[in-house]
């Protein structure tokens, strides 16, 4: 049957560079090329609309395809099947692939792996299934198109090839770099370190040709740190690790000024000055990618129990696993726990099927909304949670189809889903998530939550019927004046409850390890809502005197998440601590004690501060001592609660953490002029409309971009913290004395009592910090614990889940 609408194809146009192809499966839901759940010879493969490049699948409960074609118009499409070539194909009588052992990951080529078969759809002639138009690709236009999709860089692969590389650029070191001339290093095999004997591990200064040998790696590589004590002799601050160089001039760079791996993009004529010629180099050291990757392979966790025995995996809806991305277990432990919560499953699970017909959105890889209904459909329903085939000729061996994946002690574990589209929208934009290195998974939790929250506020949802609303709570700060007793009550909106774990030493194991007492979870829900005395200009008796802070929850969430902060810092560095937490019997919390009650009869408060600056926001007093009481200067302490929302001290050091190098640390704070309602007071149009686009209203907008001096980023970060805020007060110091803004509406969660949780899941990590390593998530369904291991979901036994307990990085409740 020939096709009456062809020349309309003349129209379209290639990919561009810059455009996500999404061949390899469909945008909203797990089906690809091979049919992820139809074992059939015959997959139906992915249909890649032309127009958009959208990929749809052809299955016949959803038919994805056909609901795109219909809601856009867009009439043709691209079939795409594809079939694991024979030669990728395993034997029965076959040695398994090998475990993974050069680390360096290379571009795997699609065609060198799959046998491909492509025909272009009309949906014109045929709205149901769309026409196939066989011949069409003898046309030269349609040709261009076909080959456009095919050779492009799909969305799925972008994120593999980045899969286990930092995203590393030059530096004004590398660039501007001056070099001493000093004559040839020694041959390889021959150079050591100048002030050691040690011949691996040496780093070239690229000023003046020194060899030093690095610190001491992981893996057993030996180091003394020359190179590091050359730095802080001379402050030549670029080095070059000697044996990573590569013929096409890669290496690993560090510069000690940034204290970061860097790109030198001169780096064939600066290794030139010292006799080295790139093209006669081979790579014979890790880089230190490689180390990372090594290192986060070694955290893994048993999958056997006491016995043993391998812990037996399960199968069904809500127990299908997650595909490791690389560095993804961080995201994988955090989306399995929000999922087997009762909020976030009614919320997507039962519109998963349909919610694109009702969407607003243009492209479902570009909706957040849409990417969390593929995946409610893809982990609840069951319809992917099944062994994966390890027959003759099976296209989904694990390292086949995914090198990242685990080894297995046996072949029955699942596949999992890849949660591509998803990890590349939430991460989009956000300096660490949208990166392929390990995160820290309470962070990204609370990442999560903001931008499901900022996605609701855009489309005009009931924020308060969101499954994110189950977190939030409020916490009640009470601050009392040790001299005139005049107290301030203030409460604030949260999510997660951090809560400090006391490392007591009891002793080292037999490998020098530390270890540490027990602490029971409830004397570390003491120490935050305990009594502390701090420094305060109290402005009643106006002068400094000796305050008393106080914390307890105002109000107590449908769903208590709690952080355990087991750090201590080791040049300013936070280093994770193993000490052992004990929950309550039975894994109950009763949370009663700790409710606050406001201002009480007889307690008068205290008078309102001055602000520290015209157009400033009064800043949390109980914050500021102590952030100051730490040695950080008053203007940094300021920025680090504007840029947190001036709430809580523990977040403002970690973004001091993350910003001691920023050039205007320390430059005052700027502010739009103080005069009345116009001229310079007023935020600038512009910065009110990008506001807007995001959903916030036009007086929100502007109200946030007064109470941060015009900072856009610290903007948007207010407004996610006083979701209550109209903006239509007056602009700056207008909440009531003792509240917060986000206050006044009426608080989220309930303080009802009584206030009882019991343990639904917990997230464990391995590893020296929680940017590495590994994390796994526990829940506790019907059937019993259910540990969730990337793509592995296996039946927890006993013995781990007392013992991981312990060791937890995230404990979920459940109010009952």
């Amino acid at each position: 049957m020939s096709c009456n609408h062809i020349a309309d194809i003349a129209r379209l146009q290639p990919p561009r560079l810059s455009q996500s192809v999404h061949r390899e499966e469909c945008t909203q839901c797990f089906e690809n090329q091979v049919g992820k759940h139809v074992r059939s010879d015959s997959p139906l493969g992915v249909d890649v609309c032309l127009t958009c490049f959208n990929g749809a699948c052809l299955d016949k409960e959803r038919h994805h395809a056909r609901s795109h074609a219909t809601k856009t118009g867009h009439s043709f499409t691209l079939n795409v099947k594809r079939k694991l070539k024979p030669s990728a194909n395993r034997t029965d009588e076959e040695e398994p692939p090998a475990k993974m052992k050069k680390l360096a990951i290379v571009e795997d080529r699609e065609e060198e792996k799959y046998e491909f078969k492509t025909v272009l759809k009309c949906w014109q002639c045929d709205s149901q299934n769309g026409l196939e138009i066989p011949d069409a690709s003898q046309d030269p236009h349609v040709k261009s198109l076909i080959d456009g999709v095919m050779t492009s860089l799909s969305s799925a692969r972008q994120s593999e090839v980045k899969a286990w590389e930092e995203e590393i650029t030059a530096c004004e070191h590398t660039l501007m770099l001056e070099q001493h001339a000093t004559g040839h290093i020694a041959a390889s095999g021959l150079a050591h370190c100048q002030k050691c004997d040690l011949k691996e591990n040496l780093w070239l200064c690229l000023t003046c040709g020194s060899l030093g040998c690095g610190r001491q790696q992981f893996g057993g590589i030996g180091g003394n740190g020359h190179g590091l004590q050359h730095y802080e002799e001379t402050r030549h601050p670029v080095s070059v690790k000697l044996g990573t160089i590569t013929p096409e001039g890669g290496a690993d760079i560090y510069c000690y000024i940034c204290n970061d791996s860097k790109v030198d993009p001169d780096l064939s004529r600066h290794l030139a000055t010292f006799g080295i010629n790139v093209q006669t180099q081979t790579k014979t050291e890790k880089s230190m990618t490689e180390l990372q990757i090594e290192q986060n392979l070694k955290f893994d966790f048993s999958l056997t129990g006491e016995d043993g025995k391998a812990l037996e995996p399960v199968f069904g809806p809500g127990l299908t696993g997650l595909s490791n991305l690389g560095n993804s277990c961080y995201m994988a432990s955090v989306v399995q726990t929000v999922f087997s919560l009762p909020a976030f499953r009614q919320r997507y699970q039962p519109t998963s099927a349909s919610h694109w017909e009702s969407c607003h959105e243009t492209l479902p890889a570009e909706c957040i909304d849409c990417q969390m209904h593929k995946l409610a459909d893809g982990l609840l329903s069951g319809r992917y949670s099944h062994p994966r085939p390890h027959g003759s000729g099976s296209a989904s061996a694990p390292k086949e189809t995914n090198p990242l994946a685990h080894d297995s002690p046996t072949p029955v574990f699942q596949e999992g889903v890849r949660p591509t589209g998803f990890k590349a929208l939430v991460g989009k934009g956000h300096e660490e998530f949208a990166t392929m290195r390990q995160q820290d998974a309470e962070e990204f939790f609370t990442h999560l939550v903001t931008v499901l929250r900022r996605h609701a506020k855009k489309v005009g949802l009931d924020e308060k019927k969101e499954p994110t609303e189950v977190f939030a709570f409020r916490m009640e700060q009470r601050l009392e004046c040790g001299d005139c007793k005049r107290v301030r009550y203030r409460v604030d909106a949260t999510d997660t409850v951090s809560v400090p774990v006391p490392a007591k030493e009891k002793g080292k194991d037999a490998d020098g390890k530390t270890l540490y007492e027990d602490v029971q979870l409830k004397e570390c829900l003491d120490i935050v809502t305990g009594t502390e005395a701090l420094e305060y200009q109290c402005p009643g008796c106006q002068k400094k005197v000796i305050a008393t802070k106080r914390t307890r929850f105002a109000t107590f969430p449908e769903v208590l998440v709690v952080h355990a902060k087991k750090f201590q810092l080791v040049n300013w560095v936070p280093a994770k601590l193993d000490i052992p937490v004990i929950l309550p019997e039975s894994d109950e919390l009763q949370l009663d004690e700790y409710l606050g009650r406001g201002l009480q009869p007889g307690e008068t408060e205290l008078p309102n501060d001055e602000a520290a600056a015209p157009g400033l926001p009064q800043f949390n007093e109980a914050a500021m001592a102590q952030l100051e009481a730490m040695g950080f200067p008053a203007i940094r302490c300021q920025k680090a609660l504007l840029a947190t929302g001036n709430n809580d001290a523990e977040a403002a050091m970690e973004w001091l953490f993350g910003h001691m190098e920023d050039p205007d640390i320390d430059a005052p704070i700027q502010l739009p002029s103080s005069g009345g309602g116009g001229g310079n007071s007023e935020p600038s149009s512009e910065q009110v409309g990008m506001l807007a686009d995001m959903g916030f209203t036009s007086a929100q907008a502007r109200k946030a971009l007064r109470e941060t001096g015009g900072n856009a980023e610290r903007a948007v970060e207010w407004l996610f913290s006083h979701p209550d805020d109209t903006g239509e007060d007056a602009p700056t110091g207008s909440a009531p004395a003792g509240q917060s803004q986000q206050a006044q509406s009426g608080p989220a969660g309930s303080s009802e009592l009584p206030a009882r949780y019991r343990l639904k899941a917990f997230i464990s990590h391995k590893g020296p910090s929680v940017h590495s390593g590994h994390y796994v998530a526990h829940i506790r369904t019907e059937e019993g614990w259910v540990l969730f291991n990337d793509e592995k979901v296996v039946k927890a036994d006993a013995e781990s889940v007392r013992e991981l307990k312990k060791l937890a990085y995230l404990y979920v409740f459940e109010r009952v």
